[in-house]
């Protein structure tokens, strides 16, 4: 089925955690389906040479350094937009494995504020503008992990379970408004950082999640997921929809070939 181009009024998109991994490949997506993409990192030089390789290629993206944690710039942000017609909710990922026993807090406390709180700051200050759009879209990447507990996955099960409960009750306070509330929850993605990030840099225990796992999910086919969620007809609301390697069956139970 052929993907709806976006309308006028709801043409940009904007994309939090854009630097890389799901977020630019969602980006990458969504500027080659019409939108103009709005990327939004810390990571200022990425999102800068992201910008300039979609435009290269014949779409329109703009950069915009943003930490989702700091609410005085996200407000600030809001500011440049009269409406935006998608709000792609990615910013996020995992510190640690350890249990809850000897968990670091301060690793949990981390999570919590870009996974959950982060998606706060960014829905809050852009409603209004989907709002006004009249056809908005709300995206939360969220995980199978907020679905389903594991052990050594206490904090970030918790803060996806967060954005979960965030998205599903966003849904229930908002209907009836012209905005769509999406959650996509990836199940094993293997990107270039996500579990380098997890585990501070150790590349051993990073290549060990997907030792033995033929092809795990990749950032492309993430992005490939939200951008078909998101270019359904504005009547269809892919309220939840979980994705996970043929190879996993849920989040303890995966088949290795070792």
């Amino acid at each position: 089925m052929a993907t709806a181009a976006p309308s006028a009024a709801s043409r940009i998109a904007v994309v939090t955690g854009a630097s890389s991994g799901i977020g630019a490949a969602t980006a990458r997506r969504l500027a080659a389906a019409g939108y103009r993409v709005v990327l939004t990192a810390r990571r200022k030089d990425r999102i800068e040479a992201l910008a300039e390789e979609i435009s290269k290629a014949g779409h329109q993206a703009t950069a915009y350094a943003l930490d989702v944690t700091d609410r005085a710039a996200v407000d600030e942000f809001a500011t440049a937009f009269k409406t935006i017609g998608v709000l792609v909710n990615n910013a996020g990922g995992a510190l640690g494995a350890d249990p809850v026993a000897t968990g670091d807090p301060a690793d949990w406390r981390q999570m919590y504020e870009t996974n959950v709180i982060g998606t706060l700051h960014l829905t809050q200050a852009l409603l209004p503008k989907l709002d006004a759009s009249g056809d908005g879209t709300v995206v939360v990447v969220s995980s199978t992990a907020g679905h389903g507990t594991y052990e050594g996955g206490g904090g970030y099960v918790a803060a996806k379970h967060g954005a979960h409960v965030l998205a599903e009750t966003l849904r229930l306070e908002i209907v009836g408004r012209p905005v769509r509330v999406i959650e996509i929850a990836p199940g094993m993605v293997k990107t270039d950082e996500f579990a380098l990030t997890r585990f501070s840099g150790d590349t051993a225990k990073a290549e060990k999640v997907y030792e033995g796992v033929a092809e795990p999910l990749t950032a492309d086919d993430v992005a490939d997921t939200i951008t078909w969620a998101i270019t359904r007809p504005s009547h269809v609301n892919v309220d939840l929809l979980v994705l996970r390697p043929r190879a996993q069956a849920s989040n303890t139970k995966v088949h290795r070939e070792l």
